[in-house]
């Protein structure tokens, strides 16, 4: 007997749409079968008539649970909001695995860096969500500051225990300096790991914010003088570069500019394994919407950008020169958000990860026709092949996790903050209008949302093992 036929939808796997019953026992996808083949005693048949069977998306980025920075926050002990609200938004958005982080980014040059080997850190990180959790969870390793000798060594056996992606800044208090970064490099890539890498170049930064405070233009509307496109484009070259060099797989955490498009484009078409991710707001917004009242709330760091960045991001998911779609999920309530109005202190964030898939099948799907096949590779598919979960997650196939989210096309949905599940008290997709929107979410054959009803347990999700192909290493295959 098996578990659940999902009978009736368009079902978009590796090969094509096709109108295919889908198959589940254990938690498996056990066969993909032509309508009426699968003549068998069934527990459950969900009827997918009129939906997009897609892979359960996959969010690559997310700060879930940690603490917000005195001089965003104006005050310490708060947090963003925790495994439980954010997975359970994530579930309401079709979301089914999140990657979040491990090890602390120190909020200024003076804060110590943990001393606690990785395997401690990252089994503390582990309990934070183990029962907490709706989505299965992962994590990338923050490596900051400078780096010790001794934590560069413990990479390979984090790598070896399914810790595949290792997070670094160019950037910030936790800047990583390019001599231990290029050590950090040739560590990660010996052991067959991947680089997440937030990329502005350090000097720019900090030149600017002096020099925007000296003539009084350091106010929040800003914040795209000092994360600049220039700053985006030397640094990421740079990056490029040292990981020619040291032969590593990079993964460039939200790109903002079309200078960044091109700089990852053009490594790839030389062959070298670099991946990009867009975050969903900057495929709608730009620094003019800074301007508006409480613009900053569409928000994340490094800043939103001009049109035609917004139009370079948008082509590069489309062309393939980027891999992925993601949000930087980073939820707290307005009056932290909106407590820091300078750009070194205005809160990044916001909360994205239930809205990520309905935004970007509109935008992509509905008004841009975009077809399903890639649509399901920037939400999910590449995700798990960049991040070492395919073909377990990411994909509708024999032998994979059945994590599936089913779309509605028809649903003609206007976001509003009572309709999303996160802990917050305000939404930057408030009156959006969605042109599709997902109604079932399917974690490992369990039902755990259905018709806006949340059915899932915190007990649901697992954490993941990770180990990154030597394909995805060794050239652009996504």
């Amino acid at each position: 007997m098996l578990d659940m036929i999902v009978r009736g939808g368009q079902v978009v796997t590796p090969h094509g749409v096709a109108g295919v019953d889908v198959a589940i026992q254990d938690g498996k996808i056990v066969a993909l079968a032509h309508p009426g083949v699968l003549e068998v005693e069934v527990k459950r048949v969900i009827d997918a008539t009129g939906k997009i069977v897609l892979p359960g998306g996959i969010e690559p980025h997310t700060h879930i649970g940690i603490p917000v920075p005195e001089k965003w926050a104006g005050r310490p002990e708060v947090f963003t909001q925790p495994p439980e609200a954010a997975t359970r938004a994530a579930a309401f958005g079709g979301v089914t695995t999140l990657l979040d982080f491990a090890g602390a980014l120190p909020v200024t040059p003076d804060d110590p860096v943990s001393t606690d080997p990785i395997m401690r850190q990252l089994e503390s990180r582990r309990q934070a969500f183990s029962g907490h959790s709706y989505t299965d969870f992962a994590y990338h390793y923050i490596l900051a500051g400078a780096v010790s000798p001794r934590t560069i060594g413990e990479i390979g056996e984090s790598i070896q225990s399914g810790q595949a992606s290792f997070k670094i800044f160019t950037t910030f208090a936790g800047r990583v300096p390019y001599g231990h970064l290029q050590a950090i490099f040739e560590e990660v890539a010996k052991h067959g790991g991947i680089m997440a890498v937030h990329a502005e170049d350090d000097d720019m930064v900090a030149y600017m914010e002096e020099k925007l405070k000296r003539e009084g233009q350091d106010q929040g509307y800003n914040l795209h003088l000092v994360h600049s496109n220039l700053s985006e484009d030397v640094s990421f070259r740079k990056v490029i570069r040292m990981a020619e060099h040291a032969e590593v797989a990079i993964y460039f955490v939200h790109v903002t500019a079309k200078e960044g498009v091109a700089a990852v484009g053009e490594a790839r078409g030389r062959g070298q394994p670099v991946y990009g991710e867009a975050l969903h707001n900057y495929l709608e917004f730009t620094c003019d919407d800074y301007r508006k009242p409480d613009g900053t709330k569409i928000h994340t760091y490094p800043a939103i950008k001009y049109a035609a960045d917004r139009d370079a991001l948008k082509s590069g998911l489309a062309d393939g020169r980027l891999s992925t779609t993601a949000t930087d999920e980073y939820t707290t309530y307005k009056d932290v958000k909106f407590w820091g109005q300078t750009v070194e202190s205005v809160c990044g964030g916001h909360n994205g990860i239930e809205t990520r898939l309905p935004v970007a099948f509109t935008k992509f799907v509905s008004q841009g026709g975009m077809p399903l096949t890639r649509f399901a590779d920037i939400t999910a598919t590449n995700a798990a092949k960049i991040l070492g979960l395919y073909p377990q997650k990411g994909v509708i196939a024999a032998g994979s996790d059945a994590d599936l989210v089913l779309m509605d096309p028809g649903i003609q949905k206007t976001i509003t903050l009572d309709d999303l599940q996160a802990d917050s008290d305000y939404s930057i997709w408030e009156g959006f209008q969605c042109q599709g929107y997902p109604v079932m979410t399917i974690l490992r054959g369990k039902v755990i949302v259905e018709d806006g009803k949340l059915i899932g347990s915190t007990s649901d999700g697992q954490w993941l093992s990770r180990k990154v192909s030597p394909e995805v290493l060794g050239r652009p295959v996504c």
